[in-house]
């Protein structure tokens, strides 16, 4: 049990900061179509986003992390998987996004990270 936990704490952080990182490069995409003066459509739009390396790198590494977490729930109770994969996304968003410069109240979300820790902590034990 305790690699399982170890598994969806690794994968909780993982898809919190392609979260991040994905959030980042769909900000870059934007500048690149407010930028660009033809019209396009939305195929086309689609098509840009997944070929802006800056989005594409951190998601397919998020369908990885997916991959993993789906194979693991074979092994793993889902009442323990879920709970503790999703805090540690949300704690992993956070701070990930608070060291790429997000906006954020920073004590407000430091403290609410600190208890998504202490659940998950309570989670495991």
């Amino acid at each position: 049990m305790v690699g399982d936990i170890e598994k969806m704490i690794t994968v909780g952080l993982v898809w919190g900061a392609t979260n991040a990182f994905m959030k980042k490069g769909t900000l870059i995409w934007d500048q690149k179509l407010k930028s660009s003066h033809h019209p396009t459509t939305t195929l086309n739009n689609w098509l840009n986003l997944l070929l802006t390396w800056q989005y594409s790198v951190p998601f397919l590494l998020n369908l990885s992390a997916s991959a993993t977490f789906f194979a693991s729930l074979s092994d793993t109770p889902i009442s323990l998987a879920v709970p503790v994969t999703n805090a540690t996304t949300f704690a992993a968003t956070a701070l990930v996004g608070m060291l790429l410069g997000e906006e954020m109240k920073g004590l407000m979300a430091l403290f609410g990270t600190f208890l998504i820790l202490v659940g998950v902590f309570v989670c495991v034990m």
